[in-house]
Formats: structure tokens, C-alpha cells, sequence
């Protein structure tokens, strides 16, 4: 078993004194997971990315505090969303996000799986939530950032055995400018029967569903608010 030295590849810890963290790095007594995260570099550089994306979060409690989900989030041309998502995960939850679509060029792509992203697979999205960890899945881009998007099937279908929670992020600046962001968390999906997992009609609905709880979240439907609570969607 690979050691961790100390890391939690899902909770987030507090950052080592930079001194300690160059002698970890030189000496190579850091971790790398299976999905190619590096708990001790996406601390160092948290701060960071603290301080250039602000994050407002509505609902923070609906964030399971441990355990697998599918945040799936709504997604504009670039990296704002995912990354205001991954920062109010830290800050909101301490936990660790995982971000589906990492790119496939060889250095970017590898730096970042070491912030936490994985690939676009359905293999990579089901092995992640089978470890236990939060998966952040943006819908297809939208120009305006104000459209849900489309979900892909297979990705559907590799997460309909764990909670799937619908998010917006809009930004929240002045005339919508992302000086900072406003991240909402949605219910839990459930559907009105159970599927096998990997059921194409099921994930089809799943789809629909999700797509329709994120457009709704943007348009600032308060119809969450009075739903329900969710139990499962299947028997988690």
C-alpha cells in the first residue's frame, strides 16, 4: 500500500509551513493517489487560489461531509466554474473535489490531475465515486454561462449509483462579473422509480432531471426549498 505521509486525499488539512513542505518535495516523502492527486501540492497552492476565486455558497450543508456524490454544475467556456466549485468545496466542506475533464495534452494534462482532476471517462468517474470521494461533473458549456447544458450519457449512467446533487455557479460581481462567485447547491435527484445502474432509460431520466434541477438553480427557482428531502435515489 503507497503511504500517505500524513495526507488525506479527500479532507483537506492545514497548510505545512513552506520550509517543511520544500524538504517533503526535494526528498520525495509526498503522496500521489491513483488518480494522480498530490494532497500536499493542491494545499500549497490553495491559498492561492483562495484569494483569486471568491466563493459564496447557499446551502453549504447540503454537501455530504463524507462519502461519495456527483455535484454536476453548470459550465461556461474556461475554468471559472470548476475552479469557484473545488474552492468552496475546501472552504464550505473540507474535502477535496474532483473535477471530471482533465485535459488530454500530455503536461497540462498532468498537472491537472495533480490539482485533482480526472478524466472524462466513465471508468474514471465511477472508480472515483466507488473511492469515496465528491466528483465535480460540468455539463456541456454553455456561451452566456446561463444555460444548463447537455449531461453525457455515459457519465450519467456511471453515477446513478451514488448521490447526484444539482449546483449553479453564476458569477456574482457587479454586472455579473466573477469577482466573485455565487456557487448554490441543489437537493439531492431522486427518480420517480428505481433503475438498474447503468440503465439507459434510467440515466436518460437521471439526465433530464439533472439538467432541469441545475437550469432551474440558475433561474433562481426556489422550488428546492420547499421539496421534500430526498432519501435515495437508489438503495445507497
Amino acid at each position: 500500500m503507497a503511504r500517505d505521509f500524513g495526507f488525506d486525499a479527500d479532507r483537506t488539512g492545514g497548510v505545512e509551513a513552506l520550509p517543511k513542505a520544500l524538504r517533503r518535495r526535494i526528498s520525495g516523502h509526498y503522496p500521489v493517489d491513483p488518480f494522480g492527486l498530490d494532497p500536499q501540492l493542491c494545499d500549497l497552492v490553495a491559498p492561492a487560489f483562495g484569494v483569486f476565486v471568491r466563493v459564496r455558497v447557499d446551502h453549504p450543508e447540503r454537501i455530504p461531509a463524507t462519502g461519495p456524490a456527483a455535484l454536476v454544475s453548470n459550465r461556461g467556456l474556461g475554468v471559472g466554474e470548476p475552479a469557484a466549485l473545488g474552492v468552496a468545496m475546501r472552504q464550505y466542506a473540507q474535502r477535496r473535489l474532483r473535477v471530471v475533464g482533465a485535459p488530454i495534452v500530455p503536461v497540462l494534462g498532468a498537472v491537472s490531475r495533480r490539482l485533482g482532476a480526472v478524466s472524462s471517462s466513465a471508468e474514471d468517474l465511477g472508480s472515483a465515486l466507488a473511492a469515496g470521494h465528491l466528483v465535480a461533473v460540468p455539463l456541456t458549456p454553455t456561451w452566456l454561462r446561463a444555460g444548463a447544458g447537455l449531461p453525457p450519457l455515459a457519465l450519467v449512467q456511471a453515477m446513478m449509483p451514488y448521490p447526484v446533487l444539482p449546483v449553479s455557479v453564476r458569477p456574482g460581481g457587479p454586472f455579473h462579473t466573477p469577482i466573485v462567485w455565487d456557487v448554490r447547491i441543489g437537493l439531492p435527484i431522486t427518480l420517480g422509480r428505481t433503475y438498474t445502474p447503468g440503465d439507459p432509460l434510467g440515466a436518460a431520466e437521471l439526465g433530464e432531471a439533472v439538467r432541469a434541477a441545475v437550469g432551474g438553480l440558475l433561474a433562481g427557482d426556489e422550488a428546492d426549498e420547499i421539496a421534500p428531502s430526498s432519501t435515495a435515489l437508489h438503495d445507497w
